[in-house]
């Protein structure tokens, strides 16, 4: 009987939330179909019911109880022997891989080359763009070494993060929307319209440039993008609206489209982020750099 480590994480996320709606959507970024599917299947695998479940509540079997130790102890396990092939690695690389989501831009980029250049010889910085269906920008994957993110991300103990940049949030509207000629506009008065929405599994990132943190009712969903250049697309195109932070706005700049400062919102944070039990040098330098250098910029 072949049992993926996948699996156990699904089994242990499950049998900690005791909820697979919890499971799903906060710990594993997958749908709940999804998480059911595999569950059934390892359950199938040892012959026997891990869980208890009606439409209330779910608790763990007797099986599962006597499972979720060793689970537990064998991701420990596999994550300890990841650690170990990629600190082997890291002696011989010489590449860290900066994930992100939106264009950087605000100077930052080349402050942090230049600095890291003089702190750490030899280094370079390798970019990689990460869609918005994944809410922790690379990081869960290991596509990347850090990530510059906007916030919130998933908040376990797997990621740490400091916020580097606050900005005020903005709107993105046609520029033939009946709005685009105010200087300023509240978002009460944007509450009705059509928005472009972030994928699903993007979770409090998506609710966050919804505005969803600051209406009554959820936004109306126009469309669904994955990325920054798709979203801004679906704008141009009349299709709906969108919030942005005030950098992006000058970053995002194009025709067909006007942005304007929006009361009424809470600002934007962008932050460095990066995995907790990551210690290498090259990661703290390029988090101490990105920060000192977002402070200089400002």
């Amino acid at each position: 009987m072949d049992v993926h480590v996948r699996d156990l994480r699904y089994f242990v996320a499950v049998a900690e939330e005791l909820s697979f709606t919890r499971a799903a959507s906060d710990r594993l970024f997958v749908s709940q179909p999804t998480l059911s599917k595999q569950i059934r299947q390892l359950e199938l695998s040892f012959r026997t019911a891990l869980f208890e479940r009606d439409r209330r509540t779910v608790t763990l079997t007797t099986a599962g109880k006597a499972l979720l130790p060793h689970a537990r102890q064998l991701i420990e396990q596999w994550e300890g022997a990841q650690r170990a092939v990629v600190d082997a690695v890291a002696t011989q690389d010489t590449t860290l891989t900066v994930g992100f989501q939106t264009s950087i831009g605000r100077g930052l980029i080349p402050a942090v080359t230049a600095t890291m250049e003089k702190l750490l010889p030899g280094w370079r910085l390798q970019f990689h763009q990460i869609t918005w269906a994944d809410p922790t920008v690379g990081l869960t994957s290991s596509d990347v070494d850090v990530a510059i993110a906007w916030l919130p991300i998933p908040t376990s103990g797997d990621f740490s993060q400091k916020v580097i940049t606050r900005e005020d949030r903005w709107v993105a509207l046609p520029t033939n929307h009946h709005l685009a000629n105010r200087p300023v506009i509240s978002f009460e008065d944007l509450a009705d319209e059509p928005f472009i929405a972030l994928p699903t599994t993007a979770g409090a990132l998506r609710e966050f440039w919804l505005g969803n943190d600051r209406r009554r009712t959820p936004a109306r969903i126009a469309a669904t993008a994955k990325t920054a250049d798709e979203t801004f697309e679906a704008v141009a195109s009349g299709l709906g609206i969108v919030l942005l932070s005030a950098g992006n706005a000058e970053i995002y700049k194009r025709e067909n489209v006007t942005c304007r400062p929006v009361t009424g919102l809470s600002p934007s944070e962008l932050a460095v982020v990066w995995r907790t039990r990551d210690h290498r040098e090259a990661v703290r330098v390029f988090i101490d750099a990105c920060c000192l250098c977002m402070t200089a910029c400002s």
